[in-house]
Parts: C-alpha cells; sequence; structure tokens
C-alpha cells in the first residue's frame, strides 16, 4: 500500500511552490506527538531567519528515516548527507566544495523555504551548516566557539564562560552572538569577513579558548582528551575546522524535547531554561522578541587580534592542539594518543609513530 502523501503550497520569495510531503502523520517526536507535517509547518514559520543563518552555505542533513526512536527508548540512530542525491528538486541549491582529504564534491545548499521543507520530507531533523559561504566556501564568514558542559558542570557554568568569551572577543575586536545548543551548550558566534581560511580560524578559537582559560582556569578548558578536563566547560575548538559542524540557528534536535539551537540576547542568558525552546515554542518567540541574530552580519570583524595571540602562545611554547581522528596528521599536531596510554618512545618529535628498529 502506497505511504500517505500531501502536497503542501510552500511561499518562497519569488513565489510560491508545491512540495509533496510522504507520511505526513509520522510521528517525530513521540513524547510529545510531533509529526512529520507539524516539522514541515515549523521550518515554514522559521525560514526567514532559518536562512538569513544557515542559507547560502553548504549543509550537511542529519537524517532519522523513522523519527528519533520510541518514548522512552533509546534514540534511534540518523545518518548525514552532504551531496544532492538522485531526483534533487531544482529549486534545492548545491555547490562543489573541497573536504579536509582533498576531494571535491557537490553539497547540499539551502536557500528558499521549499529547499527546507523539501530536506524535511527527506526526514532530516538536524541541519548543520558550514561557518563559510557557498559564493566562498574556503573562508569562513564566522567564527564559532561550542561550550561544551562536561561532566559535574552544567548549562549555567556554559552561561558564566560564555559571558567571560564575550570580553575576550571584544578585548580581539569582535562581537560576540550567543545560541543555545539545543542540548545542554552553548554556542558562541562573532562574524568575521572572509579573508582567512579554516585553519587559521581555528587557530583564532584555539587562541580564544586560552585566553579564557587563562581567566577561568578552573572552569573552562581546551584540553582535548576527556581524562585531561575534569569538572570544566570545554571548548570545542575542532569545530572550526573544515566541513566540522554543529546545528545550525533555529535548527530542531534529534532529542525528546523536541528543542531547538536558539539564538538569545546577551541579557536573556542568566537563569535561562534552553529546554523550553522547542519546535511549539519558536515561532511564538520570534512574534514576541523577533530574531536576536537579525542584525548578526551587519558589522563582521578580522581575527589578525586573534591570530597575534597565536603566535605569542606558539612562541610561548603552545602550539597545535590534536585534531579529529578523520583528519589527515597535521604539521606540529602533538600524538594522537590518550595521555594515560603514551609511551614516550613510541612518538617522536613531530608526533608521529616513531619507526621500529
Amino acid at each position: 500500500m502506497a505511504s500517505e502523501r500531501v502536497t503542501l503550497i510552500v511561499a518562497d520569495s519569488d513565489g510560491e511552490r508545491e512540495v509533496a510531503l510522504s507520511s505526513p502523520n509520522r510521528v517525530v517526536w513521540p513524547d510529545l506527538g510531533i509529526t512529520k507535517a507539524e516539522l514541515a509547518e515549523y521550518v515554514q514559520l522559521v525560514a526567514v531567519p532559518f536562512l538569513a543563518a544557515n542559507g547560502n552555505r553548504p549543509v550537511s542533513l542529519e537524517r532519522f528515516r523513522d523519527g528519533i526512536g520510541p518514548a522512552g527508548g533509546a534514540r534511534a540512530e540518523g545518518f548525514f548527507s552532504k551531496n544532492p542525491p538522485k531526483g534533487t528538486p531544482d529549486f534545492v541549491d548545491a555547490v562543489t566544495v573541497t573536504y579536509n582529504s582533498g576531494r571535491q564534491h557537490p553539497q547540499i545548499v539551502l536557500n528558499r523555504a521549499s529547499a527546507i521543507v523539501w530536506a524535511v520530507q527527506m526526514n532530516t531533523i538536524v541541519f548543520h551548516p558550514w561557518a563559510s559561504l557557498a559564493t566562498d566556501a574556503d573562508n569562513p564568514v564566522e567564527l564559532r566557539i561550542d561550550l561544551d558542559p562536561q561532566p559535574g558542570t552544567d548549562f549555567a557554568d556554559a552561561v558564566r564562560a560564555a559571558h567571560a568569551l564575550r570580553e575576550v572577543l571584544r578585548e580581539a575586536g569582535l562581537d560576540a552572538f550567543a545560541k543555545t545548543s539545543g542540548n545542554r551548550g552553548l554556542h558562541v558566534f562573532a562574524p568575521i569577513e572572509p579573508t582567512h581560511e579554516f585553519l587559521d580560524v581555528r587557530h583564532a578559537v584555539i587562541a580564544a579558548g586560552r585566553e579564557l582559560e587563562r581567566r577561568m582556569p578552573d572552569q573552562v578548558t581546551t584540553n582535548w582528551w576527556k581524562e585531561e578536563r575534569g569538572e570544566r566547560i570545554f571548548v570545542d575548538f575542532n569545530q572550526a575546522n573544515r566541513d566540522r559542524t554543529m546545528a545550525g540557528a533555529y535548527s530542531p534536535r534529534a532529542l525528546p524535547g523536541a528543542t531547538v539551537s536558539t539564538p538569545v540576547a546577551w541579557d536573556e542568558l542568566d537563569g535561562l531554561e534552553p529546554t523550553a525552546f522547542t519546535v511549539r515554542s519558536i515561532p511564538e518567540r520570534l512574534q514576541e522578541v523577533g530574531d536576536p541574530w537579525a542584525a548578526m552580519q551587519d558589522a563582521p570583524g578580522r581575527i589578525d587580534t586573534l591570530l597575534e595571540w597565536w603566535e605569542r602562545d606558539r612562541e610561548n611554547g603552545l602550539g597545535e592542539l590534536p585534531f579529529p581522528p578523520e583528519f589527515p596528521k597535521m604539521p606540529g599536531e602533538p600524538p594522537r594518543v590518550q595521555p594515560s596510554k603514551k609511551v614516550a618512545a613510541n612518538w617522536d618529535d613531530d608526533g608521529a609513530p616513531a619507526e621500529k628498529d
């Protein structure tokens, strides 16, 4: 038997489009009874601020064929789509990007409301945009810092770190914007001119993270290895790498409460309850308070000062930090092995495995 199918009329900036939606009554979030049709309605209601934050960018779609999993049960496993699948409609754009391996391939770009609804039709829940635009995919327009609470810490601890990070970035000549991650953490973004490639921006993030760590040594850490982090907020510098993404602004999360990664004003942060931001509450919030990120790209800054801090720290013996395991070995990178398992004799001065006699 064929699945139920409806046709949605979606308002784009250049006119209306018809978008087919199969299985509209399939439950995506069973704890709340939110269906695929309700998710399609949500992305239309938030399309303007969603596209301002995530449009005209390479984007990875995190898809869940049967929703997030049964109520009270284990979360379903999703999968990522980066390349436009066969049959992608012409109102969904694409751009050829270069991955860390050097391989090039087209990646999905969402530029209109109908394209976001199509992504929902493809069972997308979480949208992961790059930090760069499709028109210049190699040079980020945002410096992104993920403040990740570790065991023993919580959202309130991330808020305190975010306020201090805002001051660090301000001293470096950058204006910071905050959003909830949709889970336990906070994301701090700073708009930047697209004058440096991803590795430079990663170094700028590390410089900012190290400065924050100096100011809050008992509350913040840049240690990559979990065994060294302790009960501190981890500054996840590796989210600044090419093809490493986080949930975009106004993207739902594949979590039982249907939470949304939500831009917030700085004066909202103290006492904020991030679980209140959901697929059902965000459209009303936008009507009441508007989009706190509406002016985000009006005056991008430069990362020159942060790069000067990076060079200063490097000259003082603070060099490169580990890259994610799927990345090629990078110059100056320390060994990719847990400190508790590292045997010095097994590694050379460049952090590569030593050759055996």
